[in-house]
């Protein structure tokens, strides 16, 4: 399984960002997908995930009100929709994907397919 994550970059606060987490059309129907992130000094943390059943979503209350999750399902691909962003959102940004139930979607270590990493810069 491999996931291709792209659309990083550098931006200043207030912009919008879109990152794509593109896969193989097997792989995409099998599994939910998820967005983590790292920041300098920090723990990974969950941002937002997609469900490959229903397209159920969820977020972190950091990012809720500000990113959307999607899923294209022509192109096999996963979009994190970044709107309004601060420097607080500055990482390197990882998507993830798990056939593990969607209850444990938050939880990093249920994910065994992880991309390799976009980074996202805001500058004040």
């Amino acid at each position: 399984v491999q996931l291709q994550a792209s659309g990083g970059g550098m931006v200043q606060a207030g912009a919008s960002l879109r990152l794509s987490c593109a896969t193989s059309r097997r792989t995409f129907g099998s599994v939910s997908t998820g967005w983590f992130r790292q920041a300098p000094g920090k723990e990974r943390e969950f941002v937002a995930a997609i469900s490959r059943t229903d397209g159920s979503t969820d977020y972190a209350d950091s990012v809720k009100g500000r990113f959307t999750i999607s899923r294209d399902n022509v192109k096999n691909t996963v979009y994190l929709q970044m709107n309004s962003l601060t420097p607080e959102d500055t990482a390197i940004y990882y998507c993830a994907a798990t056939t593990a139930a969607f209850f444990r979607r938050r939880s990093s270590y249920v994910y065994g397919y992880w991309g390799q990493g976009t980074q996202v810069t805001v500058s004040s």
